[in-house]
């Protein structure tokens, strides 16, 4: 039973910690690494070439032309991974490594040990782990995280962690459609699972871990001026799932049968 990681890469030539990845699937022949060049403008693509040539069964690189934001990215690479028949699970990391291999590695665990559970999310606001973030972002994280409450209507305490682990039969319902938002779809994964579920089962399919440690890097791809269109965004959010039900099941669906245009998007090329 493979894992299939998720990093979504945009100008990450320059602080790619390349050795750190490459080092992690020596070591992993259990897990695969699925990078996705979201239309970078650096040298991006050539560094994951690189790394691809040297454990080329391990790795795989999509390359996405023009860039469409982390949310449009982790959805290609979630499709495209769901198609790879010896991959079970599937989740996502930031490409800085915020959240490290071994904190992703008790999720996968943590994932695998619980049977009724399809998510394994990791947390920043547990007690317990040593989490690094400025003042800053910290007085505005909980600003959002109030505003998210208040959307899922669930018990969550950190949606947007950088870190999360899904079971493969749960993929078709929380990648099918495209997400509303480029940086908040996390918050769209837990409407979707909490509209299929029912907002009482859903607490009993995802799982909160607490990390051991998270970092914040400089060098956000999330900038000022697109953090202070976070509530609008949000707003937009709770008004699309909520009420114009941008989201709904088709018969495929609730069975959770992929449709048979559950693939990778043939305009976002492999290489190989």
């Amino acid at each position: 039973m493979k894992t299939g990681i998720i990093i979504p890469c945009y100008n990450e030539a320059n602080r790619l910690n390349v050795n750190a990845f490459l080092k992690f699937i020596e070591a992993n022949n259990n897990y695969h690494l699925c990078f996705v060049n979201d239309g970078s403008k650096d040298d991006t693509l050539s560094v994951l070439s690189s790394m691809k040539a040297k454990f080329n069964q391990q790795i795989s690189v999509i390359d996405v032309k023009k860039n469409a934001g982390k949310a449009a990215a982790v959805r290609v690479g979630a499709r495209y991974l769901f198609n790879q028949q010896d991959i079970n699970y599937i989740g996502f990391i930031d490409a800085d490594l915020s959240t490290d291999f071994e904190d992703f590695k008790n999720l996968v665990h943590k994932l695998k040990t619980l049977d009724e559970v399809t998510l394994v999310y990791g947390s920043r606001c547990k007690k317990g782990g040593q989490i690094e973030r400025n003042i800053f972002r910290n007085i505005f994280s909980k600003i959002i995280k109030t505003i998210v409450s208040f959307i899922l209507g669930l018990s969550i305490e950190d949606t947007q962690c950088g870190a999360k682990v899904f079971k493969r039969d749960i993929i078709p319902i929380a990648y099918n459609t495209p997400f509303l938002s480029r940086w908040l779809f996390d918050v769209e994964i837990f409407v979707r699972l909490k509209k299929y579920y029912g907002p009482k089962t859903v607490l009993n399919k995802i799982y909160e871990q607490p990390l051991r440690k998270w970092v914040h890097m400089e060098d956000s791809k999330l900038g000022l001026k697109d953090a202070l269109k976070i509530p609008f965004v949000l707003a937009n959010i709770w008004l699309s799932y909520n009420v114009l039900n941008a989201f709904s099941f088709s018969e495929d669906i609730v069975n959770l049968v992929p449709p048979a245009n559950f693939s990778l998007i043939p305009e976002q090329p492999i290489i190989a």
